[in-house]
Protein backbone atom coordinates (compact mmCIF):
# COMPACT_ATOMS: atom_id res chain seq x y z
CA UNK A 1 0.00 0.00 0.00
CA UNK A 2 2.74 2.38 0.66
CA UNK A 3 4.13 1.75 -2.32
CA UNK A 4 1.01 2.91 -4.38
CA UNK A 5 0.70 6.00 -2.10
CA UNK A 6 4.27 6.82 -3.16
CA UNK A 7 3.59 6.16 -6.98
CA UNK A 8 0.51 8.65 -6.33
CA UNK A 9 2.93 11.31 -5.27
CA UNK A 10 5.15 11.11 -8.05
CA UNK A 11 2.03 11.22 -10.28
CA UNK A 12 1.62 14.34 -8.99
CA UNK A 13 -1.52 13.04 -6.28
CA UNK A 14 -1.21 13.52 -3.07
CA UNK A 15 -3.48 11.35 -0.38
CA UNK A 16 -4.74 12.25 2.76
CA UNK A 17 -6.60 9.17 4.46
CA UNK A 18 -9.90 10.87 7.05
CA UNK A 19 -11.09 7.82 8.05
CA UNK A 20 -9.39 4.53 8.10
CA UNK A 21 -11.00 0.99 7.05
CA UNK A 22 -10.06 -2.47 8.10
CA UNK A 23 -9.80 -5.22 5.81
CA UNK A 24 -7.18 -6.60 2.97
CA UNK A 25 -7.15 -3.87 -0.45
CA UNK A 26 -9.64 -4.81 -2.79
CA UNK A 27 -7.97 -6.44 -5.74
CA UNK A 28 -9.79 -3.80 -8.21
CA UNK A 29 -9.78 -6.20 -11.47
CA UNK A 30 -11.03 -4.81 -14.84
CA UNK A 31 -15.44 -4.96 -14.35
CA UNK A 32 -15.17 -4.28 -10.32
CA UNK A 33 -18.00 -2.16 -9.52
CA UNK A 34 -17.11 1.02 -7.04
CA UNK A 35 -19.63 2.49 -5.29
CA UNK A 36 -18.91 6.01 -3.78
CA UNK A 37 -19.96 9.74 -2.78
CA UNK A 38 -17.38 12.28 -3.46
CA UNK A 39 -16.84 15.88 -2.87
CA UNK A 40 -14.94 18.02 -5.45
CA UNK A 41 -13.56 21.54 -4.34
CA UNK A 42 -11.12 23.88 -5.78
CA UNK A 43 -7.22 23.62 -4.07
CA UNK A 44 -7.37 27.10 -2.90
CA UNK A 45 -4.92 26.80 0.24
CA UNK A 46 -5.33 25.87 3.81
CA UNK A 47 -9.00 26.66 4.99
CA UNK A 48 -9.97 28.27 1.17
CA UNK A 49 -11.07 25.06 -0.69
CA UNK A 50 -14.18 26.13 -2.50
CA UNK A 51 -16.99 23.31 -3.14
CA UNK A 52 -17.53 22.59 -6.62
CA UNK A 53 -19.76 19.24 -6.38
CA UNK A 54 -21.16 16.94 -3.82
CA UNK A 55 -22.78 13.75 -4.25
CA UNK A 56 -24.58 13.51 -0.97
CA UNK A 57 -27.08 16.39 -2.73
CA UNK A 58 -27.84 13.23 -5.65
CA UNK A 59 -30.56 10.69 -5.38
CA UNK A 60 -27.82 8.14 -5.18
CA UNK A 61 -24.43 7.55 -4.94
CA UNK A 62 -21.28 7.80 -7.66
CA UNK A 63 -20.43 4.36 -9.50
CA UNK A 64 -17.71 3.11 -11.21
CA UNK A 65 -16.73 0.20 -13.23
CA UNK A 66 -12.86 0.02 -13.29
CA UNK A 67 -12.01 -0.67 -17.04
CA UNK A 68 -14.28 0.93 -18.80
CA UNK A 69 -12.42 3.96 -19.90
CA UNK A 70 -14.72 6.39 -17.55
CA UNK A 71 -13.58 9.63 -18.96
CA UNK A 72 -11.85 11.01 -15.64
CA UNK A 73 -8.97 8.05 -15.03
CA UNK A 74 -7.72 9.94 -12.23
CA UNK A 75 -11.00 8.41 -10.41
CA UNK A 76 -10.12 5.05 -11.04
CA UNK A 77 -6.15 5.42 -10.27
CA UNK A 78 -7.41 6.74 -6.78
CA UNK A 79 -10.12 4.60 -6.20
CA UNK A 80 -7.91 1.67 -6.61
CA UNK A 81 -6.05 2.82 -3.73
CA UNK A 82 -9.16 2.57 -1.11
CA UNK A 83 -10.68 -0.27 0.97
CA UNK A 84 -14.62 -0.59 1.63
CA UNK A 85 -15.82 2.02 4.60
CA UNK A 86 -12.61 4.52 4.01
CA UNK A 87 -12.83 7.78 3.14
CA UNK A 88 -9.52 9.63 1.74
CA UNK A 89 -8.59 13.36 0.33
CA UNK A 90 -6.91 13.67 -3.02
CA UNK A 91 -5.03 16.59 -3.86
CA UNK A 92 -4.89 16.00 -7.97
CA UNK A 93 -2.68 18.33 -10.01
CA UNK A 94 -4.09 20.11 -13.27
CA UNK A 95 -3.02 17.18 -15.56
CA UNK A 96 -4.99 14.75 -14.27
CA UNK A 97 -8.49 17.18 -14.12
CA UNK A 98 -8.07 18.97 -17.52
CA UNK A 99 -11.45 17.29 -18.51
CA UNK A 100 -12.84 17.86 -15.23
CA UNK A 101 -15.53 20.46 -16.41
CA UNK A 102 -17.52 17.88 -18.90
CA UNK A 103 -17.51 15.37 -16.76
CA UNK A 104 -19.02 17.25 -13.89
CA UNK A 105 -21.46 18.71 -16.71
CA UNK A 106 -22.62 14.92 -16.93
CA UNK A 107 -22.72 14.21 -13.40
CA UNK A 108 -24.87 17.56 -12.54
CA UNK A 109 -27.21 16.61 -15.98
CA UNK A 110 -27.85 13.44 -14.63
CA UNK A 111 -28.94 14.57 -11.59
CA UNK A 112 -31.03 16.90 -12.77
CA UNK A 113 -32.91 14.01 -15.04
CA UNK A 114 -31.27 15.27 -18.31
CA UNK A 115 -29.70 13.36 -20.63
CA UNK A 116 -26.27 13.15 -19.73
CA UNK A 117 -25.04 13.79 -23.22
CA UNK A 118 -26.78 16.91 -23.26
CA UNK A 119 -24.64 19.10 -26.72
CA UNK A 120 -22.04 16.44 -27.00
CA UNK A 121 -20.92 15.17 -30.64
CA UNK A 122 -18.79 12.34 -31.58
CA UNK A 123 -15.61 13.89 -30.31
CA UNK A 124 -12.75 14.05 -27.95
CA UNK A 125 -13.19 15.42 -24.85
CA UNK A 126 -10.49 17.86 -25.31
CA UNK A 127 -12.41 19.00 -28.74
CA UNK A 128 -15.66 19.46 -26.56
CA UNK A 129 -13.88 21.82 -24.31
CA UNK A 130 -12.32 24.05 -26.73
CA UNK A 131 -15.59 23.95 -29.17
CA UNK A 132 -17.82 25.06 -26.60
CA UNK A 133 -18.06 28.09 -25.41
CA UNK A 134 -20.24 27.69 -22.24
CA UNK A 135 -21.14 24.57 -20.37
CA UNK A 136 -24.07 25.96 -19.11
CA UNK A 137 -22.35 26.59 -14.95
CA UNK A 138 -20.52 29.53 -14.47
CA UNK A 139 -18.09 27.72 -12.08
CA UNK A 140 -17.52 25.10 -14.83
CA UNK A 141 -16.84 27.82 -17.54
CA UNK A 142 -14.48 29.09 -15.23
CA UNK A 143 -12.54 26.52 -14.68
CA UNK A 144 -12.41 25.32 -17.85
CA UNK A 145 -10.71 28.81 -18.78
CA UNK A 146 -8.66 28.42 -16.05
CA UNK A 147 -7.59 24.97 -15.42
CA UNK A 148 -6.09 24.22 -11.39
CA UNK A 149 -5.45 21.33 -8.92
CA UNK A 150 -8.87 19.95 -7.45
CA UNK A 151 -9.39 18.02 -4.16
CA UNK A 152 -11.35 14.90 -4.25
CA UNK A 153 -12.91 14.05 -0.89
CA UNK A 154 -14.19 10.35 -1.30
CA UNK A 155 -15.88 8.02 0.99
CA UNK A 156 -16.05 4.30 -0.44
CA UNK A 157 -19.24 2.65 0.33
CA UNK A 158 -18.80 -0.38 -1.66
CA UNK A 159 -16.41 -2.87 -4.09
CA UNK A 160 -18.18 -5.43 -5.82
CA UNK A 161 -16.28 -8.02 -7.50
CA UNK A 162 -16.99 -8.62 -11.67
CA UNK A 163 -20.12 -11.08 -12.41
CA UNK A 164 -21.48 -10.19 -8.35
CA UNK A 165 -23.66 -7.36 -9.56
CA UNK A 166 -26.37 -6.15 -11.88
CA UNK A 167 -24.30 -4.48 -14.75
CA UNK A 168 -25.90 -0.58 -14.76
CA UNK A 169 -26.95 0.74 -18.33
CA UNK A 170 -24.40 2.58 -19.04
CA UNK A 171 -21.64 0.14 -19.43
CA UNK A 172 -24.18 -2.06 -21.48
CA UNK A 173 -23.33 -3.26 -25.35
CA UNK A 174 -26.24 -1.49 -27.37
CA UNK A 175 -27.80 -5.27 -27.66
CA UNK A 176 -27.80 -5.76 -23.86
CA UNK A 177 -29.79 -2.49 -23.21
CA UNK A 178 -32.47 -3.32 -25.62
CA UNK A 179 -33.02 -6.39 -24.04
CA UNK A 180 -32.57 -4.80 -20.44
CA UNK A 181 -35.08 -1.88 -21.26
CA UNK A 182 -38.31 -3.85 -20.57
CA UNK A 183 -36.91 -5.27 -17.57
CA UNK A 184 -36.54 -2.21 -16.17
CA UNK A 185 -39.32 -0.63 -17.45
CA UNK A 186 -41.57 -3.26 -15.01
CA UNK A 187 -38.90 -2.89 -11.98
CA UNK A 188 -40.39 0.91 -12.29
CA UNK A 189 -43.65 -0.35 -12.77
CA UNK A 190 -43.68 -2.70 -9.90
CA UNK A 191 -41.62 0.31 -7.26
CA UNK A 192 -44.37 2.62 -8.38
CA UNK A 193 -47.00 0.55 -7.23
CA UNK A 194 -45.10 -0.14 -3.90
CA UNK A 195 -44.94 3.32 -3.36
CA UNK A 196 -41.48 3.90 -3.94
CA UNK A 197 -41.49 6.50 -6.33
CA UNK A 198 -37.94 8.00 -6.01
CA UNK A 199 -36.89 4.50 -6.94
CA UNK A 200 -39.40 4.12 -9.63
CA UNK A 201 -38.09 7.32 -11.23
CA UNK A 202 -34.59 6.53 -11.05
CA UNK A 203 -35.23 3.24 -13.02
CA UNK A 204 -37.23 5.00 -16.12
CA UNK A 205 -34.39 7.53 -15.92
CA UNK A 206 -31.77 4.32 -16.58
CA UNK A 207 -34.30 2.73 -19.40
CA UNK A 208 -34.94 6.01 -20.97
CA UNK A 209 -31.11 6.61 -21.01
CA UNK A 210 -30.37 3.20 -22.63
CA UNK A 211 -32.97 4.41 -25.38
CA UNK A 212 -31.16 7.76 -25.91
CA UNK A 213 -27.48 6.12 -25.91
CA UNK A 214 -28.72 4.12 -29.16
CA UNK A 215 -30.81 6.69 -30.45
CA UNK A 216 -27.86 8.88 -31.07
CA UNK A 217 -26.78 6.62 -33.06
CA UNK A 218 -29.24 6.73 -35.56
CA UNK A 219 -30.16 9.98 -38.03
CA UNK A 220 -32.76 12.00 -36.54
CA UNK A 221 -36.61 11.29 -37.89
CA UNK A 222 -35.53 7.88 -39.82
CA UNK A 223 -37.28 4.95 -39.43
CA UNK A 224 -34.90 3.28 -36.70
CA UNK A 225 -34.68 6.82 -34.26
CA UNK A 226 -38.33 7.17 -34.73
CA UNK A 227 -39.17 3.41 -33.65
CA UNK A 228 -36.55 4.00 -30.69
CA UNK A 229 -38.53 7.48 -29.58
CA UNK A 230 -41.56 5.96 -29.37
CA UNK A 231 -40.27 3.26 -26.83
CA UNK A 232 -38.94 6.30 -24.97
CA UNK A 233 -42.34 8.30 -24.70
CA UNK A 234 -44.19 5.43 -22.53
CA UNK A 235 -41.17 5.79 -20.07
CA UNK A 236 -40.62 9.71 -19.99
CA UNK A 237 -44.60 9.64 -19.27
CA UNK A 238 -44.07 7.15 -16.55
CA UNK A 239 -41.13 9.17 -14.92
CA UNK A 240 -43.37 12.75 -15.32
CA UNK A 241 -45.80 10.77 -13.27
CA UNK A 242 -43.31 9.73 -10.60
CA UNK A 243 -42.31 13.43 -10.75
CA UNK A 244 -45.79 14.71 -10.00
CA UNK A 245 -46.17 12.83 -6.79
CA UNK A 246 -42.39 14.22 -5.79
CA UNK A 247 -44.14 17.71 -6.76
CA UNK A 248 -41.11 18.87 -9.38
CA UNK A 249 -43.57 20.16 -11.33
CA UNK A 250 -41.54 22.49 -13.88
CA UNK A 251 -39.44 19.10 -14.54
CA UNK A 252 -43.03 18.08 -15.93
CA UNK A 253 -43.44 20.90 -17.95
CA UNK A 254 -40.44 20.52 -19.20
CA UNK A 255 -40.75 16.88 -20.36
CA UNK A 256 -44.33 17.17 -21.46
CA UNK A 257 -43.88 20.07 -23.83
CA UNK A 258 -40.76 18.07 -25.10
CA UNK A 259 -42.82 15.34 -26.16
CA UNK A 260 -45.99 17.33 -27.44
CA UNK A 261 -43.85 19.19 -30.00
CA UNK A 262 -43.13 15.83 -31.21
CA UNK A 263 -46.60 14.05 -30.77
CA UNK A 264 -49.65 16.37 -30.58
CA UNK A 265 -51.94 13.82 -29.82
CA UNK A 266 -50.29 12.46 -26.49
CA UNK A 267 -53.35 12.95 -24.41
CA UNK A 268 -51.21 11.85 -21.14
CA UNK A 269 -48.57 14.50 -22.00
CA UNK A 270 -51.86 17.05 -21.86
CA UNK A 271 -53.20 15.60 -19.07
CA UNK A 272 -49.86 15.55 -17.10
CA UNK A 273 -48.85 18.70 -17.97
CA UNK A 274 -52.14 20.25 -17.32
CA UNK A 275 -51.99 18.65 -13.69
CA UNK A 276 -48.65 20.44 -13.51
CA UNK A 277 -49.52 23.83 -14.95
CA UNK A 278 -52.54 23.58 -11.93
CA UNK A 279 -50.20 22.93 -9.37
CA UNK A 280 -47.96 26.07 -10.09
CA UNK A 281 -50.90 28.14 -10.50
CA UNK A 282 -51.17 28.14 -14.30
CA UNK A 283 -54.44 28.69 -14.40
CA UNK A 284 -54.98 29.92 -18.29
CA UNK A 285 -52.73 26.83 -19.49
CA UNK A 286 -54.05 23.87 -17.20
CA UNK A 287 -57.40 24.47 -18.42
CA UNK A 288 -56.24 24.41 -22.10
CA UNK A 289 -54.40 21.49 -21.59
CA UNK A 290 -57.35 19.74 -19.38
CA UNK A 291 -59.80 21.12 -22.60
CA UNK A 292 -57.17 19.24 -24.98
CA UNK A 293 -57.42 15.85 -23.31
CA UNK A 294 -61.19 16.27 -23.92
CA UNK A 295 -61.12 17.20 -27.42
CA UNK A 296 -59.03 13.88 -27.85
CA UNK A 297 -60.43 11.23 -25.64
CA UNK A 298 -64.35 12.67 -24.19
CA UNK A 299 -64.25 9.37 -22.36
CA UNK A 300 -62.30 11.18 -19.91
CA UNK A 301 -64.95 13.93 -19.04
CA UNK A 302 -64.96 12.68 -15.56
CA UNK A 303 -61.62 12.86 -14.35
CA UNK A 304 -60.81 15.88 -16.30
CA UNK A 305 -63.79 17.26 -14.40
CA UNK A 306 -62.50 16.46 -10.86
CA UNK A 307 -59.02 18.25 -12.01
CA UNK A 308 -60.60 21.37 -13.02
CA UNK A 309 -63.00 21.16 -9.64
CA UNK A 310 -59.85 20.78 -7.28
CA UNK A 311 -58.09 24.09 -9.98
CA UNK A 312 -61.13 26.05 -8.84
CA UNK A 313 -61.73 25.20 -5.21
CA UNK A 314 -57.87 25.99 -4.76
CA UNK A 315 -58.22 29.39 -6.68
CA UNK A 316 -61.13 30.91 -4.22
CA UNK A 317 -59.63 29.64 -1.71
CA UNK A 318 -56.15 31.18 -2.53
CA UNK A 319 -58.23 34.52 -3.48
CA UNK A 320 -59.40 34.49 -0.22
CA UNK A 321 -56.45 34.26 1.49
CA UNK A 322 -55.42 36.84 -0.49
CA UNK A 323 -58.23 38.67 0.24
CA UNK A 324 -57.67 38.48 4.05
CA UNK A 325 -53.71 39.56 3.80
CA UNK A 326 -53.88 42.62 2.12
CA UNK A 327 -56.33 43.73 4.27
CA UNK A 328 -54.18 42.92 7.23
CA UNK A 329 -51.76 44.74 5.32
CA UNK A 330 -53.83 48.03 4.77
CA UNK A 331 -54.88 48.10 8.40
CA UNK A 332 -51.63 48.15 9.31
Amino acid sequence: MADRVAQLQADGIVKRVIQKAQGPLPEFRDGTKATFHYRTLLSQGEGQDRLLDDSRTHDKPMELIIGKKFKLPVWETVLCTMREGEQAEFLCDTKHVLLYPMVSKSLRNIAAGKDPLEGQRHCCGIAQMHEHHSLGYPDLDALQQTPQPLIFDIEMIKVEAPGSYRQDPWAMTDEEKLQAVPLIHEEGNELYRQGKVHEAAAKYYDAIACLKNLQMKEQPGSPDWIELDQKITPLLLNYCQCKLRSQEYYEVLDHCSSILNKYEDNVKAYFKRGKAHAAVWNAAEAQADFAKVLALDPTLEPVVAKELHSLETRLRQKDSEDKVRFRGIFSQ
